[in-house]
C-alpha cells in the first residue's frame, strides 16, 4: 500500500458522533447569552451605580463632621452591670402623650412639654393643657419651629414653670391659669452666635438665676442627630439675670451641652455633655467663677438630663449605650467623618435612627461621679428613649423624647 493510499482512506474516514458536537453548539449558544447578562448587568450597574457614585462625590453632605477621639468605654460590670430593672416600670398616660421630655411636680401634680407645642398638667388620670407657647400647626418635625417644643421644666420658688423651649426660648408659665411670659427669646444672636437649639434649664432657690444650655448654634432640635454626627463644639450654657434680664455666656465650646442642674452651693452646675459621654462642672459664681472641669468621664452611654436624687446624689438618664463588651456605632464613627458624610448623603435622619440601639439606662451618681446604681432596660421594651428620670415619693418618673407615655418605677424594688 502506498503512502498516498494511506491519506485517501484517512480523509475518508467515518466520523463518529458524540456529544462533542451539542456541546459545542451549547457553547455558542450560552456566548451568546453570556454577553447578553453582561450588557443587561452592565445597564443595571449604570442605573443604580451612577447615581450612587454621583451622591458620593457630587452631593454636599448636611453635616461637616470634626474628627474628636472617646476613650474605651468602661466594662460593663460592677456599679454598671447590665440588669432588667427598668421593666418594672408601668406606663402611664399610654398613647395620650407624645415625647414627655422633662418632668416637674408640685405637690402631686405633674407638669411636662409634649412633642406637639403643649405644656400639660397632670392630674391623677386626667391630662389637661395647661399653655402652648407656639401656634399650629403641629405635630411634624416641620412644624416645631413655629408650634414650639418645650423641653427642659422646673418649678421655680415663687411655684411657677420655667420652660426651656427649643425655638421659642425661655419662659415663665402660671400652673393655674397656663399665662405664659418669655424671658429670653430663641433664635437671637448672643455674642455672636444663635440661641438655635435651647435645651434644658435650672433656676437658683431665689429666684434670681436661671442658667440654660444652648446645644447648637447651628443645628435646631430637629437636627439633634446631624449635631450629635457633626460633633461640633458651639454648645454653650448661658445665664440669665431675672431681675435685670441681663443675658450672659457662661460657658462655651461644648459639644452638645444638654441637660443642666444646679449643685447645692449654687456656685457651680453639672451639665451633660452629651457628645463626649461625660459630665462637666461648670463654676458660675464664687472665686471660681468661668472655670470648669470634670464630674465624670467616660460614661458608659451618653447622658442627657441631670436630675437630683433624695439620697444627696443624682439620677443621669442615657437613651443610648456604649457597651463593653460589644460595639458602639457612635464611638466608632467619632474617627471617621468621611463615613459620617456618607450615611447623612445616603439616609434621612429618621431612617439612621432606626439602626440606634433601644437601650435605656439611668444612673445615681454621687460626688466623684461614683456610681451607686443603675437601672436598665436593654431593649428598651418597658422604658425607651429615656430623656429624664424624676424622683417623687419613691418612686421614679421617666420622661422621654420620643415615646408616647411616660414611665414610673418604683424605687423600693430597685
Amino acid at each position: 500500500m502506498n503512502e498516498a493510499g494511506l491519506r485517501f482512506r484517512r480523509l475518508n474516514r467515518p466520523q463518529v458522533i458524540t456529544d462533542e458536537l451539542p456541546e459545542r453548539r451549547d457553547k455558542r449558544t450560552g456566548t451568546y447569552s453570556g454577553k447578553v447578562f453582561q450588557v443587561t448587568l452592565l445597564s443595571l450597574g449604570g442605573v443604580v451605580f451612577l447615581p450612587l457614585l454621583f451622591i458620593i462625590l457630587i452631593l454636599e453632605s448636611p453635616i461637616h463632621p470634626e474628627v474628636f477621639s472617646l476613650k474605651e468605654p468602661p466594662p460593663m460590670k460592677g456599679c454598671w452591670e447590665p440588669n432588667l430593672r427598668l421593666r418594672d416600670a408601668v406606663r402611664l398616660f399610654e398613647d395620650q402623650i407624645l415625647g414627655p421630655e422633662s418632668i416637674a411636680n408640685i405637690g402631686d401634680v405633674f407638669f411636662s412639654g409634649t412633642a406637639d407645642g403643649r405644656i400639660v398638667k397632670l392630674v391623677g388620670r386626667r391630662m389637661l393643657t395647661l399653655a402652648r407657647l407656639g401656634r399650629p400647626p403641629c405635630g411634624s418635625s416641620e412644624d416645631e419651629s413655629t408650634c414650639g417644643r418645650p423641653l427642659g421644666i422646673r418649678v421655680g420658688p415663687n411655684g411657677t414653670l420655667f420652660v426651656a423651649d427649643a425655638y421659642l426660648g425661655l419662659f415663665e408659665v402660671d400652673p393655674t391659669t397656663g399665662e405664659a411670659t418669655r424671658l429670653v427669646e430663641g433664635g437671637q444672636e448672643v455674642a455672636g452666635r444663635k440661641l438655635a437649639f435651647i435645651n434644658d434649664v435650672a433656676v437658683t432657690t431665689d429666684g434670681k438665676k436661671l442658667y440654660f444650655t444652648c446645644s447648637s448654634s447651628r443645628w435646631q432640635r430637629k437636627d439633634y442627630l446631624k449635631l450629635i454626627m457633626e460633633a461640633t463644639a458651639d454648645g454653650r450654657v448661658m445665664e440669665f439675670d431675672t431681675e435685670t434680664r441681663e443675658l450672659a455666656v457662661v460657658m462655651e465650646n461644648l459639644r452638645f451641652p444638654n441637660g443642666i442642674q444646679l449643685l447645692p452651693d449654687e456656685e457651680s452646675v453639672l451639665v451633660a455633655e452629651t457628645t463626649m459621654a461625660r459630665i462637666r462642672r461648670v463654676h458660675v459664681a464664687g472665686l471660681n467663677k468661668g472655670g470648669m472641669d470634670t464630674f465624670v468621664d467616660n460614661l458608659p452611654g451618653f447622658p442627657d438630663n441631670i436630675r437630683p436624687s433624695s439620697s444627696g446624689g443624682y439620677w443621669v438618664a442615657m437613651s443610648a449605650v456604649r457597651p463593653n463588651p460589644g460595639f458602639s456605632m457612635l464611638d466608632f464613627l467619632s474617627q471617621r467623618p468621611w463615613i459620617k458624610k456618607l450615611l447623612f448623603k445616603l439616609f434621612s435622619q429618621d431612617v439612621l435612627m432606626k439602626f440606634v440601639p433601644r437601650y435605656s439606662l439611668v444612673a445615681e451618681l454621687h460626688d466623684g461621679g461614683v456610681c451607686t446604681r443603675s437601672l436598665h432596660d436593654p431593649s428598651g421594651l418597658v422604658a425607651a428613649h429615656v430623656s429624664e428620670a424624676h424622683e417623687h415619693h419613691g418612686s421614679l418618673y421617666l420622661g422621654s423624647f420620643r415615646s408616647p407615655y411616660l414611665a414610673k418605677l418604683d424605687l423600693e424594688g430597685a
